[in-house]
């Protein structure tokens, strides 16, 4: 390539942390808001250019769509679309005001006859998305895409008439499971965390808890995965491990498991980081695109996992 004579690229990081291991990755292959986001919560970047980025995802109805979950591709508003965006915003804390009131909106807009969320709404059918993910003209509420979203508005206190049905159908879907599966207990723990009456909270998550271990759904000892079942549907080796249910110190879900027993998880979480500076994606793969835009996702999480408990990560 003939020289232009404009200032050249810096150059990839020297130093082997995580952490620059982790930006070299990012910086190679992410998407805008996932760049945004990596320079927010680790280089000292500002909240603006990620509000920014992300407002590239939000339609007129004020949901959010265009593949921001890499999964459900097209450009329809979806619940699960909007979990995310709200979980962008709440951690750069801009989970409040009138941008979440136009959110809360859509939601109300988007509901079932319980007043909560359906995983994925009809008008994803003719677009592109995971074989995995049901499309059906009538979805029912689904805990896995309410409770993350309910849990995150308390946690900002955000008090809008959508709540309070959709907080009275995470307590009774909470506290009826029975037989379930890791990513349905990891939005339970969302809601729990986070729901106001703490008292019942608490007694909500031993019981989840209890059921955890007894159904097996979290790795404890990385060493013998063949040892948990995987769930019905998942890819194989869609394990689930106990930083997955407590993704911080303080959340309810950090009680179901001893010290050894996260310890050995944290062990194993900064090992799987891979030699391009990445973390894998476990879930089944079905397009070549959804990896791509999912591994630098992935990573961030791994990241902000490891720096919470401690770990060091450069």
């Amino acid at each position: 390539m003939a020289e232009t004579g404009a200032s050249p690229l810096p150059p990839a990081p020297s130093a082997r942390t995580p952490l620059s291991r982790a930006e070299h990755f990012v910086w190679l292959t992410a998407r805008v808001l996932e760049q945004r986001r990596f320079a927010y919560h680790f280089l000292g970047g500002g909240a603006d250019p990620v509000e920014a980025a992300l407002a590239a995802y939000r339609n007129e109805d004020e949901g959010y769509g265009h593949a921001l979950e890499p999964d459900l591709r097209g450009p329809v508003s979806q619940p699960l679309h909007t979990a995310h965006a709200l979980r962008v915003l709440d951690s750069i804390g801009r989970c409040g005001g009138r941008r979440v009131e136009r959110v809360c909106r859509y939601l109300t807009a988007v509901s079932t006859a319980d007043g909560a969320l359906p995983a994925v709404h009809p008008v994803q059918r003719g677009y592109p998305a995971a074989p995995f993910v049901p499309i059906t003209d009538n979805p029912p509420s689904d805990l896995l895409a309410t409770g993350p979203v309910v849990g995150l508005l308390h946690r900002n206190e955000v008090w809008h008439a959508w709540m309070f049905r959709a907080t009275d159908f995470c307590w009774q879907a909470v506290e009826s499971l029975d037989k379930s599966h890791p990513y349905e207990v990891e939005a339970a723990v969302a809601f729990l965390d986070s729901a106001p009456d703490r008292p019942r909270a608490e007694a909500a998550a031993h019981r989840l808890g209890r059921l955890v271990r007894e159904q097996r759904l979290a790795v404890l000892d990385p060493d013998r995965p063949g040892a948990y079942p995987v769930a019905s549907g998942y890819a194989p080796g869609e394990h689930h491990f106990p930083y997955d249910f407590a993704r911080t110190p303080d959340s309810l879900a950090r009680a179901w498991f001893t010290d050894e027993e996260m310890g050995r998880a944290l062990d194993f979480l900064s090992a799987e980081q891979q030699e391009d500076g990445g973390w894998p994606v476990r879930w089944r793969q079905w397009a070549p695109g959804t990896a791509l835009e999912a591994r630098p996702m992935v990573t961030i999480d791994a990241l902000l996992t490891l720096r919470a408990y401690g770990r060091p990560i450069g």
